[in-house]
């Protein structure tokens, strides 16, 4: 996307000194808070339409088409800092692995649940502020802060945090596994290392599997954000409550969105932090 290709235009002015400077580790930070912005910003509205079909209250009654980018600011509040502690955290984990196991699935799946638990610190609080801005509960972002704060105080803001985990840890589990998998077999087919458009594509596969898989998990992670009444209380019971007074097809309500939001979202995700942090390690020619 557009963003995406600006944030990565600045990335080697972000760092002149690419070759001596930039550690992995900043590499990865910085361009998985790059990639969280471009992703943020450009499929925000698709988010906002999952989180209203997901709503107890129905999709017309949680807003509709109207307002799609209510809760955009604390969506790029917390989903910046959030990709930067994710892949900071995987790929710090992985390497370290990697270094006493080898490459393997068990390890990515290790690397991404360690990823995850972290991320969550900063993506949950403001998930909770944003889903209620799109489904309609608070109007701004100021009114959904005091709002929650005054509800439920400080752990308010953690509504859903187990749930929310319990919803990324097993979609990182398909996800991850399945996209360095993929970047082994297409480099091996090809010969020679994929380039960031390729491992995009990977990317966008394997999370338009996981999303399907993890659509109830999400959709019992929506429900209990939005509930200001006590209605809902822990995963499984949401689960089953929803079954018995919708049916299952009610635990994949949203489904089309999210599948078709998170597979684009792998392409700009994926590509934008390949991207990032190929030009940032990349070493600079020698100038004379």
């Amino acid at each position: 996307g557009l963003l995406s290709t600006v944030i990565l235009e600045r990335l080697p002015a972000m760092a002149p000194d690419v070759a001596t400077s930039v550690s992995p580790f900043i590499a990865s930070m910085v361009a998985g808070a790059g990639a969280g912005a471009a992703v943020d910003v450009s499929l925000f509205p698709l988010d906002t339409l999952k989180t209203r079909l997901q709503s107890a209250n129905g999709f017309w009654k949680a807003g509709g088409f109207r307002g799609i980018y209510n809760g955009i600011g604390a969506a790029f509040i917390g989903g910046v800092p959030g990709a930067a502690l994710f892949f900071t955290a995987y790929d710090t984990t992985r390497l370290h692995l990697q270094k006493s196991h080898g490459s393997s699935p068990a390890v990515d799946m290790i690397a991404s649940s360690v990823g995850e638990t972290i991320a969550c610190l900063a993506r949950v609080p403001t998930e909770n502020v944003k889903q209620k801005q799109q489904a309609g509960v608070y109007p701004t972002l100021k009114t959904a802060v005091k709002g929650i704060h005054g509800a439920r105080g400080i752990g308010g803001f953690y509504m859903g945090y187990l749930t929310t985990l319990a919803r990324e840890i097993p979609f990182s589990l398909i996800q991850f596994p399945l996209w360095e998998a993929m970047k082994r077999e297409w480099t091996t087919h090809q010969g020679f290392a994929i380039s960031p458009w390729q491992s995009a594509l990977c990317g966008s596969s394997s999370g338009a599997l996981a999303a399907a898989v993890t659509t109830p998990l999400d959709v019992c992670k929506t429900r209990l954000m939005l509930d200001m009444s006590g209605k809902y209380s822990t995963l499984v019971g949401t689960m089953k409550m929803i079954h018995a007074e919708e049916g299952w097809r009610a635990l994949f309500s949203g489904v089309q969105p999210r599948v078709f939001w998170i597979s684009l979202g792998g392409l700009v995700f994926f590509g934008a932090y390949e991207e990032g942090k190929r030009r940032m390690l990349s070493p600079k020619p020698e100038s004379f």
